[in-house]
């Protein structure tokens, strides 16, 4: 018999899609995932792949968003029925103007044994907020995002507790807009 050998010759890596340039109206598919925490590093890995794709976005902002996203994704995880047997949190990414991005994370719901909802503890000494361990999400998003909020998804009074969606936008940079309406790269 005759061995065969080959080379591996590592090629470069050729990106799936194009970034192209921002552009009002830009939507993703929504996604949905598992309510487990443990589904977080492919909330972010989807999110990073989608977000490749827009030309111009900076790797500060990307990670910023990411981070913001994900902290979305274990809030609703661990304060929602989402976080439950059979859960999951959807996510919503879109563009309602050239110059701003959407990211939303909408969960399965109220608990039932525990219910709380989306908001920043402001009642905290300095000493609670430099010995807690949690709670900290919510005013990381508040600070990093140029607005953020959150709302039911049905907004009837007898479907109180269906879901909760959580969203924030980010600006993106005077250079990646200026970027996109000259076509030129800064």
């Amino acid at each position: 018999k005759e061995l065969c050998v080959m080379t591996i010759v590592p090629r470069p890596r050729v990106p799936l899609h194009t970034p192209t340039p921002p552009f009002v109206g830009r939507r993703w598919a929504s996604r949905a995932y598992p309510g487990e925490l443990a589904q977080a590093c492919w909330v972010r890995e989807d999110l990073r792949a989608d977000l490749y794709r827009v030309e111009g976005l900076g790797p500060d902002l990307t990670d910023t968003v990411i981070l913001c996203a994900s902290e979305m994704f274990s809030n609703a995880c661990a304060h929602s029925r989402s976080g439950q047997i059979d859960g999951r949190v959807i996510r919503n990414l879109f563009m309602p103007d050239a110059r701003t991005l959407y990211v939303g994370m909408v969960d399965d719901g109220v608990r039932t044994d525990t219910p709380t909802f989306p908001h920043i503890p402001h009642q905290r000494t300095v000493t609670e907020w430099e010995e807690a361990e949690r709670g900290r999400g919510l005013l990381l998003i508040d600070h990093l995002a140029t607005r953020w909020g959150s709302r039911a998804v049905v907004d009837f009074p007898f479907c109180a507790g269906l879901g909760t969606l959580v969203w924030a936008e980010f600006t993106l940079t005077t250079a990646t807009a200026a970027s996109t309406t000259t076509g030129v790269e800064r």
